[in-house]
């Protein structure tokens, strides 16, 4: 997942960072067991022998297994649920390791183009429950008859929660043409669907001209090349008369913060967005660039926006350039670094770095954004899957109403 496409993560583009240890004779276990194969010895200075010292009840353990364990050991496995452990330990639900499988389809989920069925998920680790929140168009999800708002519960024999999402978009995925059963709850009712995988692109912006002249853009994700998804709606809205702007971030779960500020580059000149606090107390802060238009500008934000959509409408909000409408925002306001493990960029993981407030320093974890018009969703229509600018839609039918008043 890559997890950053099925749970509400913030992830930043950050450096790629070499994990690189120089190793001498003294720790000749811990030396096998992490730089297997290399014998040659170098100085090393007390201070690194003493961190080194700190493994060292870790190696001890693996001697013996080696040593004695009734049957072959898999080192490699060994090191990488060791990494696992390790990142688990912070019992933080977005700090994790991807071993070389997952760390290809995270980046794979990133491009857009992955065999699979096409859905889109959200994982709530206070329901321990996962959502369906898009089933991208013309994918076997779709031509099956799953829908927003449904309910995942399992994918064929992997019971699903937020704890099992990961192995359950695993299973999703597969050979083209290869069959996979998925059961969801939709209002109280159990549904099992079959299909066959199948080649999905991702389609992570649509738009469409409402009427009056107000431009509607869906984002679906921070993610790919989103942000010049959205730059080229917004050219082609504009030259089709356009004259305001509904953004749609609802049951965006966020995705690369870089993307939040070039969206909002589109609105704002030279503007602190939002800025990021690490431990240390120091700040990274997230600056929109000159050259902004004035054309209004209304955004649509629920329970399930997350992340980098928090980002964007908090930092609008707060700025003044944009209405808000919805519900309020799912609260998730950390930042996570996305890593290699090492030059082989094999591997990799995320952990989480830092919390980022808006330019007046409000927080959004575990808060989220209250919109400027709260409109909520009758329950009578919770998960419909409404198609592009379907004015049945009561959020949206608001969103033009006060995007049309503004023009």
């Amino acid at each position: 997942m890559k997890r950053n496409a099925k749970i509400a993560v913030t992830l930043t583009c950050a450096a790629v960072l070499t994990a690189g240890a120089v190793i001498g004779g003294h720790a000749s276990g811990l030396l096998d067991f992490l730089n297997k194969g290399k014998t040659d010895e170098v100085t090393i200075s007390a201070e690194e022998y003493e961190r080194l010292k700190q493994f060292e009840k870790m190696a001890t353990v693996k001697d013996y297994i080696e040593t004695y364990y009734y049957q072959d050991v898999d080192e490699d496995k060994m090191l990488e649920y060791a990494m696992q452990g390790m990142l688990s330990s912070l019992e933080d639900p977005y700090t994790f390791y991807y071993n070389e499988e997952e760390w290809a389809d995270m980046w794979e989920d990133d491009n857009g183009v992955y065999a699979g069925v096409g859905l889109q998920l959200l994982g709530n680790y206070e329901t321990n429950t996962v959502t369906v929140t898009q089933v991208f168009k013309g994918t076997p999800a779709e031509g099956a008859g799953v829908r927003k708002g449904d309910q995942l519960i399992r994918v064929d024999d992997i019971d699903v929660d937020a704890t099992t999402m990961e192995a359950a978009v695993k299973r999703m995925r597969g050979e083209s043409d290869s069959l996979v059963e998925l059961e969801v709850i939709r209002k109280g009712e159990n549904i099992v669907f079959t299909m066959y995988r199948a080649e999905i692109h991702v389609n992570r912006v649509e738009y469409t001209m409402l009427e009056d002249d107000v431009g509607y853009i869906v984002l679906y994700q921070f993610a790919g090349e989103s942000h010049a998804e959205v730059k080229a709606a917004m050219d082609d809205l504009t030259a089709q008369g356009a004259r305001s702007i509904v953004l749609d971030l609802r049951d965006n779960p966020g995705g690369w913060v870089s993307h939040a500020v070039e969206v909002a580059d589109l609105f704002l000149d030279k503007e602190l967005l939002v800025y990021a606090e690490y431990r240390d107390g120091s700040r990274d802060e997230n600056w929109t660039r000159a050259g902004k238009t004035d054309i209004p500008l209304v955004i649509l934000i629920n329970q399930n926006s997350a992340s980098s959509s928090e980002i964007l409408a908090g930092g609008m909000q707060n700025l003044g350039r944009a209405t808000l409408v919805g519900t309020t925002s799912y609260g998730k306001g950390i930042i996570q670094y996305v890593l290699p493990v090492d030059d082989s960029n094999k591997d990799g993981f995320q952990f989480t770095v830092a919390q980022y407030y808006l330019n007046d320093g409000t927080a959004v974890h575990k808060i989220g954004i209250t919109p400027d018009v709260v409109v909520e969703m009758p329950e009578d229509l919770v998960g419909t899957y409404f198609e592009l600018g379907d004015m049945d839609d009561p959020q949206l039918k608001r969103a033009w109403e006060i995007a049309r008043e503004a023009q």
